[in-house]
């Protein structure tokens, strides 16, 4: 009876977590570079703030404790991002997959930081497939990472897969289906930082592909006023778009560097681009690339512009 008793218990000993030891997420990437640009140029990621990487290891620390939370993995990863660190983000994501198989939330990360590293046709199959997996499914709101001045989510689990989908399609230079996808986006929800961010990229895209009329017509949900806590970029680009902000108001731009300044000189370049000064837009997105902030998505665009230049139509 006592040999019985102790076979239980080294059995149970055996199949229980020690959630005590930390679990090992492989990362295959070691080099020391985080992406190649599309120039061919190496991209690298500078050093954390004090704040940031004290917030980073009680991520951490959270998700040691309780590996199997999907929302400490999810957060984990999130400020592995937030750290530089794509790479190691991505591979918390891949672990994560493995622990939960096809979970929207997971794949809708990973596509977004797959885009980050220039990875487009990994970003599309991810979010591709979250977006298959969330038809017919409740939308949820999704808390930010880096909460705004108002602390106030303003994007939805829906919205932001459709959005990073359609940002990687359109990276890919697959016009049709980022419209589309912007289009879903937009249907996500009546928010307004949701509507002046979806309908920027719509009425670009329109633009790219010699629609004017058609991108003039989202505009119509462009209206003065409207109470944009996060988006306030793409907000001034779609009143400038209306003709409500006149370019002197945004160009010359900002001395100072941030995503949100490169989405303002992106938006300005294309609308130079496709409005019949082609050079103009490129020496714009020249500019873009000669910043640091090579991980936003202004930047990433302006970066494909130059490496796979459009036709002007």
């Amino acid at each position: 009876m006592q040999k019985l008793l102790f076979l239980f218990c080294v059995l149970g000993f055996l199949g229980c977590k020690n959630h005590s030891e930390e679990v090992e997420i492989s990362n295959d990437w070691n080099l020391p570079y985080q992406a190649i640009a599309q120039s061919g140029d190496t991209l690298f990621s500078g050093l954390p703030d004090e704040k940031l990487s004290a917030q980073y290891l009680e991520k951490k620390k959270a998700f040691e404790k309780d590996p199997d939370s999907l929302e400490n993995l999810i957060w984990y990863g999130r400020f592995q991002a937030y750290t530089g660190d794509y790479r190691k983000a991505i591979a918390i994501y891949s672990y994560g997959l493995e622990q939960f198989p096809n979970q929207p939330r997971l794949l809708r990360h990973r596509g977004h930081r797959y885009i980050t590293v220039r990875e487009f046709d990994k970003a599309i199959a991810d979010l591709s497939l979250a977006a298959e997996l969330i038809k017919d499914t409740e939308n949820q709101i999704e808390e930010d990472g880096m909460p705004n001045a108002q602390n106030i989510p303003v994007s939805t689990l829906h919205g932001n897969i459709y959005y990073h989908l359609g940002l990687a399609y359109y990276l890919d230079r697959q016009l049709p289906k980022a419209l589309e996808a912007f289009k879903s986006c937009l249907s996500t929800s009546n928010a307004p930082d949701n509507v002046v961010s979806a309908t920027h990229w719509i009425y670009m895209i329109q633009n790219r592909m010699g629609r004017k009329e058609a991108g003039d017509n989202y505009l119509r949900n462009i209206k003065p006023g409207m109470n944009v806590i996060e988006n306030t970029t793409y907000y001034q680009a779609c009143l400038f778009y209306k003709g409500e902000i006149p370019l002197e108001e945004l160009y010359p731009f900002p001395t100072e560097e941030s995503a949100s300044i490169s989405a303002l000189k992106y938006a300005v370049g294309n609308w130079v681009w496709y409005n019949g000064n082609p050079q103009k837009g490129m020496e714009i997105f020249e500019e873009i690339t000669k910043g640091n902030d090579w991980a936003s998505f202004g930047y990433i665009a302006a970066e494909t512009d130059l490496a796979k230049p459009y036709i002007q139509r």
